[in-house]
């Protein structure tokens, strides 16, 4: 028989980004709140100080701060047909490790949705007529709308502290900024950051295209800054460390910088680490949690949480796991279409063409994660999808984040890999390239989904997540759409050469190359539970006292990343937990 601890008023699963933030609000009602981490601890000091955190091959190659497949793993296939295998190496995505999260590894690139992303099929069929959308595309509203979300996004911007030039501020188009953005009601918390010289080679020739450059939202603070929760950020002194590492400085926002020190003070809440939650315990009839059940790893044994309100807050593909497992939502059926836990599960379009220039040294070990500029000329907004002949959009962009010697080794096209003509070619072209990007949407399909794996299981012999997932003629047309639009571009600048790197008609989904980790969908949200396992305040519409944060909301994937609209989100639940829901536990409609 499971330990049973004493009952918390609020439970939260996973201490990251979400979690901090709803442990936080949830504190501030006077609430019992702990968190379960199933990770390790992480502090800036001392886990983020200089110079141990700058070690590339220690946190970039070998990936000190991520998840490990033999903790915790999925399987994969690309369709229906296949028999899923373990994945055993994490490489297309990286999920964070222990306290913080993914939010400790991130770059920083922080964005809002477009108006049109939250009622993406209302706005397909409205002015495209529902005919374009392909038959298997299960395209969806969100169930909320950009103006009841714009003050909880900026409320997120205002604790993360994000850099920028706001483009549309209360419908009036503002120089330096995003002209095809949704309105804000304010400006950035903070100005942003100073450019790099390959940012302003993209932006002069992207100007001389008639398109519109900006300087891109950055989660790296441009000057010193105390936010909300009192939490001070300094300066970003552009030491090319922020992806897949913990900021040394106090510039990136991340849960440890902006939220957890504020947190750990409150005295009603309470974190465990090593505490794994293997399943959220339901009542007899189905309708209420009761709490969740945990493995200990220092006891060695599970332990029975009870708790009056369940908050998953773990990562996305875990949210939907745990879902899964405990019964949650009936689980999505791509034969039938039928269900809900699982379903729409969506991943990101990228594509990049790299320009080497003999003659210019970038100096690309002074970067930032979000450090570049960028065009949205091809936002969702702004592209006739009947002409084009798909759905979507993405942003265009120049970034520098870092010159580390091991993983920015970008060398031109026939360059040997090894031996001395490699190194031959490393001495000629280190710092002499810059690349030009696109970051788009990904629509969901009938058969990209996750449920549970029929025959691996993990170490507790629960069984595995299974990810069924594979690109679509809808998304390679559209980055086919962004190369063209790339290339004249790069070609302007009159680079020595160049080479681009798109996917081409009948790509499979490879997951052995890095490419972002903004999984999303599985735990849909929207106004229909057919079609959602979460109405549009991330509750359950089968449990009602279970809260589910994160991108598993998203119905398909924006053209952004996401981490604005997930924390924007995350305070939508919060405020609707705290206005309508403590004071009467029900169904929020």
């Amino acid at each position: 028989m499971a330990r049973q601890d004493p009952r918390k008023d609020v439970v939260i699963v996973g201490l990251g980004w979400t979690g901090a933030i709803m442990g936080m609000e949830m504190c501030e009602e006077g609430l019992e709140v702990l968190a379960l981490e199933r990770g390790p601890d992480r502090e800036t000091v001392p886990n983020f100080r200089y110079p141990d955190v700058a070690d590339e091959l220690r946190f970039g190659v070998r990936f000190d701060f991520m998840q490990r497949a033999r903790q915790s793993t999925l399987t994969i296939r690309h369709n229906t047909g296949q028999t899923a295998l373990p994945y055993r190496r994490f490489g297309s995505f990286l999920l964070g490790d222990g306290v913080g999260g993914a939010g400790i590894h991130w770059n920083g690139v922080h964005w809002r949705p477009l108006e049109e992303e939250l009622r993406l099929r209302s706005y397909v069929e409205e002015n495209f007529g529902a005919d374009i959308i392909p038959e298997d595309m299960q395209l969806q509203d969100w169930g909320v709308t950009y103006e009841e979300m714009e003050p909880y996004l900026y409320r997120f911007e205002q604790v993360a502290g994000i850099a920028g030039v706001a483009g549309n501020l209360n419908g009036e188009i503002q120089p330096g900024g995003n002209p095809f953005e949704a309105p804000r009601a304010q400006p950035f918390p903070m100005p942003p950051l100073p450019t790099t010289l390959s940012n302003r080679m993209f932006a002069q020739a992207a100007e001389a295209a008639g398109y519109h450059p900006f300087i891109k939202p950055a989660a790296n603070a441009s000057q010193a800054y105390v936010n909300p929760y009192g939490m001070q950020l300094g300066p970003c002194n552009f030491c090319g460390f922020c992806e897949r590492y913990g900021c040394l400085n106090y510039s990136k926002s991340s849960p440890q910088t902006c939220v957890l020190d504020a947190l750990k003070r409150k005295p009603n809440f309470q974190y465990r680490t090593g505490a794994e939650v293997l399943r959220v315990e339901l009542a007899p009839d189905g309708q209420t949690a009761t709490g969740v059940t945990y493995y200990d790893e220092a006891a060695q044994e599970e332990v029975f949480q009870p708790a009056d309100i369940v908050i998953l807050a773990a990562y996305q593909l875990h949210n939907v796991h745990l879902m899964l497992l405990s019964g949650i939502g009936q689980p999505y059926d791509p034969a039938t279409g039928q269900g809900v836990t699982g379903r729409n599960y969506s991943y990101q379009m990228m594509g990049s063409t790299a320009a080497y220039f003999r003659d210019i040294d970038f100096n690309p070990f002074v970067g930032a994660g979000a450090n570049g500029m960028a065009i949205d000329d091809f936002a969702i907004n702004q592209i006739d999808f009947a002409a084009e002949g798909f759905i979507g959009g993405s942003y265009i962009s120049n970034s520098q984040t870092n010159g580390q010697p091991i993983r920015s080794m970008s060398l031109p096209e026939g360059t040997k890999t090894w031996g001395a003509e490699w190194k031959q070619g490393i001495g000629e072209w280190y710092g002499r390239s810059m690349s030009v990007g696109s970051h788009g949407s990904n629509m969901a399909y009938r058969d990209t989904y996750m449920d549970l794996d029929p025959t691996y299981t993990d170490r507790h012999g629960r069984p595995l997540l299974r990810l069924t997932f594979d690109w679509k003629p809808n998304e390679i047309a559209m980055t086919q759409f962004m190369r063209q639009r790339i290339e004249p571009m790069v070609a302007a600048m009159n680079p020595t050469s160049w080479t681009s790197s798109y996917r081409e008609e009948g790509a499979t989904y490879d997951t052995t190359s890095y490419q972002t980790t903004h999984n999303v969908g599985g735990t849909v949200m929207g106004n229909d539970p057919a079609t959602s396992a979460l109405n549009r305040y991330l509750q359950s519409w089968d449990v009602h006292n279970v809260f589910v944060m994160g991108a598993g909301a998203f119905p398909q994937n924006l053209q952004y990343n996401p981490t604005g609209m997930v924390g924007g989100l995350t305070y939508w639940s919060a405020d609707a937990i705290r206005r309508d829901y403590l004071q009467n536990p029900r169904p929020l409609v």
